[in-house]
Parts: C-alpha cells; sequence; structure tokens
C-alpha cells in the first residue's frame, strides 16, 4: 500500500517562500559577478555581441542606423575568414551581417576569438577580411565574397579582432580596378570598432 502524501504545515510553506524572497534579494544586492572579457563571446547572450541595431553613419555621412539581417552558425576561423586574415591562435568565428536603414549597404562583421591578444591591421582598398555572409529574404540575400568592395580589421590587446566586409544590398559584384568609396570603408570600420568596443569595455 503506498503511502499517502502529508501536505506541508502552514510554517513550512512560509519558510519556503521567505527563502525564495531571500535567495532574490541576494542574487539583485549581490549578482553574479561579470564574466571576464576574454569570455564574454559566450557568457553573453547574442543580442548583447550582435545586437539588433547600431547607430552609425552611411557613406554619405547621414545618420542612419545598421539594422541585424542575420547570424550565422559559429564556425572554425578558416571557414569565416579569409586565410590571409586569419592569424595563428584563432580559436573560433562568430559572423552577423547588418544593413544600413535605408537598405542600400550590407556589412558582414567578424569576431575571431583569440587564444593571446593581437593587434589588428586597418586595410586599404579591397583587403583580405571576413567573409561576407548572406541571408535569404532580405537586403543581405545577394552579398557573397564576390559582392564585397572593402573592409576593415580592428584589434586591440584584448583577444578579439574584429573584421567587416562591406558592399551594396542590389548585388553588385566588385570588379578589378572599381573605385571604392572612403566613405563606405569609414562605415564599415565605425561598425567594428563599435562592436570591438562593446566586447571589451
Amino acid at each position: 500500500m503506498g503511502r499517502s502524501e502529508v501536505p506541508p504545515l502552514p510554517f513550512e510553506v512560509a519558510v519556503y517562500h521567505l527563502s525564495v524572497v531571500l535567495l532574490s534579494l541576494v542574487s539583485t544586492i549581490w549578482p553574479a559577478p561579470a564574466p571576464p572579457v576574454s569570455e564574454r563571446w559566450h557568457a553573453w547572450p547574442v543580442v548583447r555581441v550582435f545586437p539588433a541595431a547600431v547607430p552609425g553613419h552611411s557613406p554619405s555621412g547621414a545618420r542612419v542606423t545598421y539594422v541585424l539581417t542575420g547570424v550565422a552558425p559559429e564556425a572554425p576561423c578558416r571557414v569565416a575568414f579569409q586565410p590571409a586574415a586569419v592569424r595563428p591562435g584563432c580559436r573560433t568565428a562568430l559572423r552577423a551581417t547588418y544593413a544600413d536603414s535605408t537598405q542600400t549597404f550590407v556589412v558582414t562583421v567578424g569576431i575571431a576569438v583569440l587564444d593571446t591578444p593581437g593587434p589588428g591591421r586597418n586595410g586599404s582598398g579591397r583587403p583580405a577580411t571576413v567573409r561576407p555572409a548572406a541571408f535569404p529574404g532580405g537586403p543581405a540575400e545577394r552579398f557573397g565574397d564576390r559582392q564585397y568592395f572593402t573592409g576593415v580589421v580592428v584589434g586591440s590587446g584584448e583577444r578579439y579582432m574584429v573584421a567587416t566586409a562591406a558592399g551594396y544590398a542590389d548585388g553588385r559584384a566588385y570588379q578589378p580596378g572599381d573605385r571604392v568609396t572612403p566613405r563606405l570603408r569609414d562605415a564599415a570600420r565605425r561598425l567594428a570598432t563599435a562592436l570591438h568596443e562593446a566586447l571589451v569595455r
């Protein structure tokens, strides 16, 4: 014969609820310690690493908002970055693509998680950088290796390298000799810098 359940006494219920309240207060007063900078890439939620919107400027100089169009799965560095952009000690890579609020320009941002700190390499023109990540059904659906016109690589003493690849949302392909709008490169640099600073500050 099974033993019947004995309902808790009123004071037991009160003690239980008091314990829950105390735990909530303790977590509010003494929140969990913030993760070290080198662990933020996986300790933070995706929306903090890649915000849904980032204020910035278009290549024309107008104020715009760069809107997240998609986040790619975590990938090996050799897959997410062009070979010349990968440095030794790259542990893994995160990528997301943004479009400016006019849906004229698209920028893929790649975050390389490094085993040891290292400097960034700001390039000009069409340097080796992160591989563009396309997402169907939006302004970045035709953005690929042939469509990026420029990019930058930003780094510091911290264990992240942030690279961008920028181009046009209409799918036009880069041709050797094409002139790169300096402001497009500047926009790519500002976006890379903003996400890098958010990770390390």
